[in-house]
């Protein structure tokens, strides 16, 4: 078998067993009153408020958005993902 024979089946080999290997850490969380809430349900709170808040500097500003259907989710989770890896990452 030649060489690059062996890296392609070692490829398949070893790549499925790298994923099932791999282990997460404990996941973040936050004690609430007694009960412990997600982190990327904190982020996903503040990303919301961070979107209506843009959303009031937009009208403020009279700044017509021609997809506001599509803007307005995608900065959800702009700021969602952004503040996970500000204080998560």
């Amino acid at each position: 078998m030649s060489t690059n024979g062996f890296r392609r089946i070692s490829t398949y080999v070893l790549s499925p067993g790298a994923l099932v290997l791999t282990s997460c850490g404990r996941a973040p969380s936050f004690d609430i009153l007694g009960s412990f809430f997600p982190a990327w349900l904190a982020c996903l709170a503040l990303g919301l408020l961070l979107t209506v808040m843009a959303r009031w500097l937009l009208l403020r500003l009279q700044i017509v958005l021609a997809l506001p259907i599509l803007t307005y989710p995608s900065l959800t989770a702009l700021f969602t993902f952004a503040l996970w890896l500000i204080f998560f990452q």
